[in-house]
């Protein structure tokens, strides 16, 4: 895994939304984006870590943030997450894995003594220019919204 890092251009990048329709990166110039990744909708971590998402959604907005999950589910999969945890935000499908890729994400994992290919937790802070300002990458999913106002201050 070859990880983005502060101070490197995002990748330009479009994804279907939970309503199918694509969503680009370039859209949100001269706003902030935290773009980050997660590896399945609706399983215990990815759930608590979107809900303290959801829950800040207000200081976010003060502070110009728009925020996009993205993982490999399926589009028809998202809808279901976003109702089931009255989710405020937009989750991208990125099915092929080709943006968690570009941003470096994608990559080993170790779970219960496999070993698979998949999705690393990384949250990245992008500013209005579509620079990196912060990369996240260590910390528990239900602190994630925290460290992210932390960051924000």
């Amino acid at each position: 895994m070859n990880t983005l890092k502060v101070g490197d251009k995002a990748p330009q990048f479009s994804l279907k939304n939970e309503a199918g329709e694509s969503v680009s990166l370039a859209d949100y110039a001269g706003k902030k984006v935290l773009v980050y990744f997660y590896p399945k909708a609706m399983t215990p971590g990815c759930t608590i870590q979107a809900q303290g998402l959801r829950d800040i959604k207000d200081e976010l907005d003060k502070h110009n943030v728009v925020v996009f999950g993205v993982s490999p589910d399926a589009v028809k999969r998202l809808p279901k997450f976003i109702e089931k945890e009255s989710l405020n935000f937009s989750l991208l499908s990125d099915e092929d894995h080709a943006i968690a890729d570009q941003f470096g994400v994608w990559g080993l994992k170790k779970f219960m003594g496999k070993e698979y290919d998949g999705i690393h937790r990384l949250s990245f802070l992008i500013d209005e220019s579509g620079v990196i300002t912060h990369v996240i990458n260590k910390f528990k999913t239900k602190e994630h919204h925290q460290v992210i106002l932390d960051l924000l201050a």
